[in-house]
C-alpha cells in the first residue's frame, strides 16, 4: 500500500494537469500552482481548464494556488511548466524550499542560453536540492484518460527514484526507475527535434518509409549525443529514449510533429506557433542541441536541417535532398559511425 504524499505541481498546463489529476486519483494531497490568480479562479468555478484539456475534470481536491508559499510546503515538488520557464519557478520556490523535499523535473527540454539540462537548472537556483527527472512516452491526453501508459524516473539516488515511483504507479500508469538522469533528460529534450522533422517531411507528403528513416537514425544522433555527454547507451534504447521518439514522431497530440507538419504545408515558424498556442519545445531545443554537438565534435544532420528551417528560412522541400545526398557511411556501429 502507497502511504499518502503531499505533492504539489508546479505549472498547470495540459501536463500539469495530467500528472496532477492521476496523483489526486492515486490518493495524494495534491496542491497545483500557476502563476494566475484569475485563470485559478476560472478552474474553481467551471471545474476544468478549457484552455488546455476542456471537458476534462479537475476534481475540488485539488488545491489550486497562484501563492508559491502555499503550493511550496509539499514533501515532492513537480516541475510540469516549459523549459523557458523552470529557472523562473524555482527561484520563486527557493525561499521556501527545505532540504527534505524531492524536485522532480517533469518537463522536457534544454534551457535556453545556458544549455543546461531542467534538473541542472532547478540544482543552479537550489544547490544541495535533491532533484530528479522524469520522461518516456506519455500524452497528457491519454494518461488523463487511464489509457496504459510508463514513464521513467531518473536519479543517482534510488530511494529518490523509487519514491516517485511510487507515487505514480498505478494499473493505468507504470514507471521504471534508472540512475542515467543524463540520458532520460538528453533522450526528452532530443527527441522533440526528430519530431518536427518528421512533421516537416509528412507535411511534404513523404511516406512511412521517410517516417522510418528519420525515427532510426534518430535515435541514432540521440544516443551520439547523449554517450558523449556522459549518458549510458541502452537509456536510448528504452522509454525515454526510442519510446518517447516514437510516440512524439506518429502522434498527433505531438506539438512538435504538428509544428513540423504546418512549417512542411508552407506556414511560417511564427505562423505554426500560434496555431498551436502551446509550448513546442523542440525549437527550444534546437539550438542548444547543435551547441553541444559542435563542443562534442558529434555530427547531427537531421537537428542541423531543422534548425536551418526553423532559424534560416531554409525552404523544407530542400531538408531530404540534403539528408539524402550525404557522404556514404555505415551503420557498423550505432554512435560512431558518421
Amino acid at each position: 500500500m502507497i502511504s499518502t504524499r503531499k505533492v504539489s505541481v508546479l505549472g498547470f498546463g495540459s501536463w500539469g494537469i495530467a500528472l496532477a489529476l492521476h496523483l489526486n486519483k492515486n490518493g495524494h494531497r495534491v496542491t497545483a500552482w500557476q502563476r494566475s490568480e484569475e485563470k485559478c479562479e476560472a478552474i474553481r468555478k467551471t471545474g476544468e481548464s478549457s484552455e488546455y484539456l476542456p471537458g476534462i475534470p479537475i476534481p475540488r481536491e485539488i488545491a489550486l494556488t497562484s501563492d508559491m508559499a502555499h503550493a511550496a510546503g509539499s514533501d515532492i515538488i513537480i516541475f510540469a511548466a516549459g523549459s523557458m520557464a523552470a529557472r523562473e519557478i524555482a527561484g520563486l520556490l527557493k525561499p521556501y524550499w527545505n532540504k527534505s523535499q524531492i524536485l522532480v523535473s517533469a518537463s522536457k527540454g534544454l534551457e535556453p542560453g545556458t544549455n543546461l539540462r531542467l534538473s541542472e537548472v532547478i540544482l543552479d537556483v537550489i544547490p544541495g536540492a535533491r532533484a530528479a527527472a522524469m520522461s518516456g512516452p506519455c500524452h497528457a491526453e491519454e494518461l488523463t484518460r487511464g489509457i496504459a501508459s510508463a514513464y521513467v524516473a531518473a536519479s543517482p539516488d534510488a530511494n529518490v527514484a523509487e519514491t516517485i515511483q511510487d507515487i505514480f504507479m498505478s494499473r493505468e500508469f507504470r514507471i521504471y526507475t534508472n540512475p542515467d538522469i543524463i540520458g532520460v533528460e538528453i533522450g526528452g529534450a532530443l527527441k522533440n527535434c526528430i519530431a518536427v522533422s518528421v512533421g516537416l517531411s509528412d507535411g511534404l507528403g513523404n511516406g512511412d518509409n521517410t517516417r522510418a528513416v528519420l525515427i532510426t537514425r534518430g535515435i541514432v544522433e540521440m544516443s551520439r549525443l547523449g554517450v558523449a555527454m556522459g549518458a549510458k547507451l541502452e537509456t536510448f534504447s528504452g522509454l525515454a529514449g526510442i519510446g518517447d521518439l516514437v510516440v512524439t514522431c506518429t502522434s498527433n497530440h505531438s506539438r512538435n510533429r504538428r509544428a513540423g507538419y504546418l512549417m512542411g504545408q508552407g506556414k511560417t515558424l511564427a505562423e505554426a506557433l500560434a496555431e498551436i498556442k502551446m509550448i513546442v519545445e523542440g525549437v527550444n531545443t534546437a539550438g542548444p542541441a547543435l551547441a553541444f554537438a559542435r563542443e562534442h565534435n558529434i555530427p547531427m544532420p537531421i537537428t542541423t536541417e531543422v534548425y536551418k528551417v526553423l532559424f534560416e528560412g531554409k525552404d523544407p522541400r530542400l531538408t531530404t535532398r540534403a539528408l539524402m545526398e550525404r557522404d556514404r557511411t555505415s551503420e557498423r556501429v550505432l554512435y560512431d559511425s558518421y
